[in-house]
């Protein structure tokens, strides 16, 4: 584990001596935390550790102290049960000038091998690459295997790299090196078919098909069997319309992380695409809904006015 914490604060975070670091745990994985805060003591920094409790769900906001110390700090590091990736709390931290590194659904053994395993910086041209492809591009197509069959407006949206790596002002989950994109909103329209994984309300790897009907940029249908059930249950629970917002295209794009039903290994396997929904401020959309839940397929293909960006799976290059 101490070789993944110094990865995370040296390659990541980017740590130097004198720089403050929050780390951010809750009750259930306060042990993940005592190796990152030890690797960025090592590090010189001013290292602080905050405890909460976990969130009720994915993509709820952090306590108000939390955030209030996101703010402030130069790093934070969030090894947490349920995700605050795509919440206001990061996203005012950052604007802040923070740098934000999100470790989300992290077990010990991540941080001893798999993902974080990569090396970040000959990934991170690729990624940036691909995002900036997405930026420039107007109408973009997923289709895969599955029976994905999905169209969207992109244009005028920002194409993101998350490479693991942050600059001020930035984020990343760790270890899922991804390119994605938020489409305008209501624009998207098609079928929707995971066949990979769903990492969120404890359905993770998928034994069958999830089958999504989407309409003016909402799921209007989700169909299946028990899996497709706790989806429904999970959203429906919410009680919010926005839940069932498109708010992503993600590109994995990392060779070492595994298909394990873990959020950020699962979304960052390479040859998959995941289309976020809900949430979409913290990537160049205006929705902020209850969740951010991704639905993950196997062996896409990703068309950007007309041109492929990935085929079958695997990138294309100019």
């Amino acid at each position: 584990m101490a070789t993944g914490a110094h990865t995370v604060i040296h390659t990541c975070g980017r740590v130097s001596a004198g720089e403050t670091v929050l780390i951010i745990a809750d009750y259930t994985t306060v042990e993940m935390a005592r190796p990152l805060a030890s690797a960025a003591r090592a590090a010189g920094a001013e290292t602080m550790v905050a405890v909460m409790d976990p969130r009720r769900e994915d993509g709820a906001e952090p306590p108000p102290p939390v955030a209030a110390a996101m703010r402030e700090a130069d790093v934070f590091v969030a090894p947490v049960s349920r995700s605050i990736t795509h919440t206001g709390s990061v996203k005012a931290a950052v604007d802040n000038g923070s740098r934000g590194l999100m470790l989300t659904q992290f077990v010990p053994d991540m941080l001893a091998g798999g993902g974080i395993e990569a090396d970040f910086p000959s990934l991170a041209p690729v990624a940036r690459d691909i995002a900036r492809r997405m930026e420039a591009g107007e109408e973009l197509r997923v289709s895969s295997p599955g029976g994905t069959d999905l169209t969207m407006d992109i244009s005028g949206r920002p194409g993101n790299a998350l490479v693991c790596m942050v600059e001020p002002g930035q984020f990343s989950p760790v270890p899922n090196v991804e390119a994605n994109v938020s489409p305008v909103e209501g624009s998207a329209s098609g079928e929707l078919v995971a066949d990979a994984s769903v990492p969120y309300a404890g359905i993770g790897v998928l034994r069958d098909p999830i089958s999504c009907r989407v309409r003016e940029g909402f799921i209007t249908c989700i169909e299946g069997k028990s899996q497709a059930q706790q989806l429904r249950d999970a959203l429906s629970a919410m009680d919010d319309p926005q839940v069932y917002n498109v708010a992503e295209v993600g590109i994995g794009l990392n060779p070492h992380c595994r298909l394990r039903g873990l959020m950020l290994e699962d979304e960052g396997v390479y040859g998959t695409v995941h289309i976020g929904i809900g949430t979409n401020i913290t990537l160049g959309g205006c929705v902020q809904a209850a969740c951010h839940y991704d639905l993950i397929m196997f062996a896409p293909t990703v068309t950007v006015d007309g041109s492929d960006i990935l085929r079958g799976g695997e990138t294309v290059t100019h």
